[in-house]
């Protein structure tokens, strides 16, 4: 082996090339072909420019950066939808940041859910929701008739919610939901109205005792209404309930047409 094939091999670190084989000599076949692809790869400067160039080639000729040949007829016309539908939505937000807090309750998020708490005294306070199904699609969007382009108006998240006060370990679990126009009282104007009421000792369970709104005596069902807004869930406190879900929902919705839109571009 001369001194240039003897180098090459040292720089590259093929030490194993010469390695001796079971009969003790180095097959001089495979050697050449080791040492041939060792200079190509060594002499090919432009290998990397190369690969870029093949993997460009790849992607798909939408412009949508997928490494993929060529989108379906249905799925260019799906992204297509999805890239307005998502730029219309994030114009139409109004709440780009939703608060980590409302009124002095502190917000968690987890997906569709959100609870909300806070202590007062020596009572913990959580209302819990999930904005799923929440827009309420009954009550046609409010319009406003002196804009010089009148606003069509925005759908609302008005979920069912649930209080829970906390002593000990005693808990009082109240059910509300919001009311529509034509079941609000004639002496009370409250949005929202109690479906349901239990308590119960450490945890709920199935075979903890409720009883519906509906048959509760009235005038208790009255106390326990003043019973909340003393606790900060008055009916003013219940409309930024619906202004928050309503936020929160349009941008778990608009998250949903994102991971729709990655998922259909495969990238």
């Amino acid at each position: 082996m001369n001194n240039f094939f003897k180098a090459t091999l040292r720089l590259n670190g093929l030490r194993s090339l010469l390695r001796p084989v079971k009969n003790g000599v180095v097959s001089s076949v495979n050697q050449q072909r080791q040492i041939a692809r060792t200079l190509w790869y060594m002499s090919n400067t432009n290998q990397k420019d190369f690969t870029k160039k093949v993997e460009h080639s790849q992607l798909c000729s939408c412009g949508c950066g997928s490494k993929r040949a060529a989108h379906t007829k249905a799925e260019k016309e799906l992204l297509e939808f999805l890239t307005e539908e998502i730029l219309a939505e994030r114009k139409a937000q109004k709440i780009k940041a939703i608060p980590s807090e409302l009124d002095g309750f502190k917000a968690s998020l987890n997906g569709a859910e959100v609870t909300l708490t806070k202590t007062v005294d020596d009572e913990n306070i959580k209302i819990s929701f999930n904005v799923n199904d929440s827009v309420d699609t009954d009550v046609e969007p409010e319009v406003n008739e002196n804009m010089d382009k009148p606003d069509l108006g925005e759908l609302k998240s008005r979920p069912s919610f649930k209080v829970e006060l906390v002593k000990g370990k005693t808990t009082i679990s109240l059910i509300c939901s919001y009311l529509n126009s034509n079941e609000q009282g004639d002496g009370y104007n409250d949005i929202f109205g109690i479906d349901e009421i239990c308590i119960y000792e450490g945890e709920w369970n199935a075979n903890t005792y409720s009883v519906s709104g509906d048959v509760l005596d009235s005038y208790l069902y009255d106390l326990l209404m003043n019973y909340m807004e003393e606790k900060g869930i008055s009916n003013e406190f219940v409309e930024k309930l619906s202004k928050y879900s309503t936020a929160y929902e349009h941008a778990s919705y608009i998250g949903m047409l994102e991971g729709l839109s990655k998922f259909v571009s495969g990238k």
